[in-house]
């Protein structure tokens, strides 16, 4: 009996009522399965907030949506009577390889990009004739994306969590953009959190990495498959660099170079989202397309929405909206693209620490604007290591509307021509916002209220 005849009658676990749970559960009641939704914190009918009672040994398998911990005293009950667990995308990966064995998947993770970067790759893809769709962590789940007929390639955005929860699904080629301090809470140390972005190397038989980044480049040293590192630098054989303004491919070349795009098909050109270029080209090239549907793919994409995302221009000042820098790395990017920025940091920092964060590009702050629950975390950085930074908490029992009025109003007050007032957080939202997005949606709004712009 194969996987999908096996699910008729299958009595199902299914951890997790959110964004990977629902088209999950979906796919198996559709295929005949009998499934049971458990969610501590979901209230919703038919959604159960306790294993006590269940027997659990009836159970012929369990589905973990990403985000539980492993050591979870559900799950570890779980193990216990012999069930076993599996993820969201291995799931996709039994089904796909019935119904869809010749769809190709390649995949990439890293601390910040991942979205953007697999975006690019989705895009060049599609310019060069091939069916793709960028799923996982990207907002369209696997199970959809592959149970979707007319998708001949996936590009797998992968989390930290994804991949330590999987351990069946394979890649025609992986990549690295970056690893750096994210997620310490759920991991327990920061050596965890990188092993567990290195786990894509065992799920793949070509790496390309970021050879800028010392974390990912002292990891690399012990990888058995083939690799391919992209870098700001020239590159040798086998590598992507850039030459003057010419991005250039000596890795996936039958000759000894080709250029696969200028700096000038890239907006912006920021350093960062060279990298992410880069390693969304390599990805596309390692499938044998050609450097010409990437250049043309480039020239017409767009930078998600929170990414970087220039809200107003006014009194010459501009406010950019980077909501989705949810770490100190990111917020550094976020960070380097700009000379002199009110900084608006804050939230939930995961267990992050700032202080590398201030010591690289306090130079570009000229105020900080502090809010959340650890503000103080920021602020203690700012005073051991740029004290000269004037900083302004704001009251944390603000939330939403409320608060990104008064953070707007007080960053009016502290800019001048020249400046950049930039929401960069550095932090999670969800102690003060739902998400991300109604973060820079609210700070968009209040923006435009309160300097009377459209």
């Amino acid at each position: 009996m194969n996987f999908l005849e096996s699910l008729r009658g299958a009595r199902v676990l299914l951890f997790g009522a959110g964004v990977t749970g629902k088209p999950s559960e979906d796919f198996l009641r559709n295929r005949g399965a009998e499934v049971l939704v458990l969610d501590e914190r979901d209230k919703n009918d038919g959604v159960r907030n306790s294993i006590e009672g269940l027997a659990l040994a009836d159970f012929d398998f369990a589905l973990v949506s990403p985000g539980w911990k492993p050591s979870h005293p559900w799950l570890e009950a779980v193990r216990s009577a012999g069930v076993s667990l599996i993820s969201e995308i291995d799931l996709a990966w039994r089904v796909k390889s019935e119904i869809a064995p010749h769809q190709r998947w390649i995949g990439l993770t890293g601390t910040n990009g991942k979205t953007t970067t697999v975006q690019m790759a989705e895009s060049m893809a599609l310019a060069a004739g091939i069916k793709a769709r960028a799923c996982g962590n990207v907002g369209t789940t696997v199970i959809e994306a592959v149970t979707s007929p007319e998708a001949d390639l996936l590009i797998l955005e992968l989390s930290s969590f994804q991949l330590e929860w999987s351990h069946e699904f394979k890649l025609d080629s992986a990549a690295i953009l970056n690893i750096a301090p994210d997620h310490i809470d759920w991991h327990g140390s920061f050596d965890n959190y990188a092993a567990a972005k290195f786990k894509i190397c065992e799920r793949s038989d070509l790496l390309i990495f970021n050879e800028s980044d010392s974390e990912i480049i002292s990891r690399a040293r012990e990888v058995k498959i083939r690799t391919v590192p992209f870098s700001l630098d020239t590159p040798a054989n086998h590598q992507i660099g850039l030459v003057e303004n010419l991005v250039i491919d000596r890795a996936f070349v039958s000759g000894d170079a080709e250029v696969l795009f200028e700096l000038g098909d890239l907006n912006p050109a920021a350093p960062h989202n060279v990298l992410n270029a880069m390693a969304a080209a390599a990805l596309i090239r390692s499938l044998g397309v050609s450097p010409e549907p990437i250049a043309t793919a480039l020239r017409s994409f767009k930078l998600d929405h929170h990414r970087l995302e220039l809200v107003a221009e006014s009194g010459g000042v501009r406010w950019i909206d980077d909501s989705k820098a949810t770490n100190p790395h990111a917020a550094i990017a976020a960070l380097q693209s700009q000379l002199s920025a009110i900084w608006i940091a804050g939230g939930l920092a995961k267990g992050a620490d700032m202080d590398e964060l201030v010591q690289r590009v306090g130079s570009r702050i000229k105020a900080a604007i502090l809010i959340g629950s650890d503000a103080d975390v920021i602020d203690q950085a700012l005073a051991k290591f740029a004290p000269e930074i004037r900083r302004e908490k704001i009251d944390s029992a603000l939330k939403g509307e409320e608060l990104m009025r008064e953070v707007v109003a007080r960053a009016k007050t502290l800019s001048s021509v020249g400046d950049t007032v930039l929401l960069a957080p550095a932090c999670a939202s969800m102690d003060q916002f739902k998400n991300y997005a109604e973060r820079g949606d609210l700070f968009a709004a209040a923006v435009r209220e309160v300097l009377h712009v459209n």
